[in-house]
């Protein structure tokens, strides 16, 4: 994989506490030239003070570690650190923890059983703003989103929140979904405040599979469902 030139190196904190995993993940993520691993924890509150000194652009987190969990961690960061992107490295893919780990507010869940280059992808696209998810998570979650409660209603999208909800799931910021649309980033917030309320969702990768799974847009692309 080729770096991008011109452009400073994603600026990433790996937390862990196996050091042969920090290791391996270090070897893979610096094998390409985008990417500097500017620090390691190996426990949950060190992975803290890391990221409030260092300010890195990802954060690479185990789920079980010492002293806070990387669940605790990523709603830490959010609640302090909102512009930090935050993926989640794990072995783990029950449910409880993937939907757990997209409640807290992570931008990406990925098994250790990844490939080097999966790795690599998640962080750069995590870093670009995008959601990512391991097939495996996803197969689950929408397994998940399948069995679910059927008593409860869900109130239809309205066209233009399924715009917004589409151009979500191909990995748009806000304010490149206002410009795609010709509408004000307020705006594209407005949308996405109403479409989390109407599909019972906390965040963007949570509402887009709710989508997926009602048939409302294709997981593969994020174009909407033609009637």
């Amino acid at each position: 994989m080729k770096s991008n030139a011109g452009q400073p190196p994603i600026r990433v904190l790996l937390a862990d506490d196996h050091v042969v995993v920090r290791a391996g993940i270090r070897q893979i993520l610096e094998h390409v030239g985008d990417i500097a691993v500017v620090g390691e924890a190996d426990d949950g509150e060190a992975a803290r003070n890391l990221i409030q000194q260092l300010q890195p652009d990802v954060a690479v987190l185990d789920i079980q570690m010492p002293k806070a969990s990387g669940i605790e961690v990523t709603r830490w960061i959010r609640a302090n650190l909102k512009n930090i992107g935050v993926l989640i490295l794990t072995a783990y893919d029950d449910d409880p923890y993937v939907l757990a780990v997209l409640q807290a507010g992570a931008n990406g869940y990925i098994l250790k059983t990844a490939s080097p280059e999966e790795l690599i992808q998640a962080v750069r696209e995590v870093h670009a703003g995008k959601s990512v998810l391991d097939p495996a998570v996803t197969q689950k979650l929408m397994a998940h989103l399948y069995t679910g409660p059927k008593s409860t209603p869900v109130e239809a999208l309205t066209g233009r929140e399924l715009e917004v909800l589409s151009l979500a799931a191909r990995g748009f910021t806000n304010k490149a979904i206002g410009v795609q649309l010709k509408i004000s980033d307020r705006t594209v917030q407005g949308h996405l405040a109403r479409i989390f309320s109407k599909l019972q969702a906390s965040s963007r990768t949570e509402a887009v599979m709710r989508a997926v799974s009602l048939g409302w847009i294709s997981q593969d692309t994020g174009s909407i469902v033609e009637e």
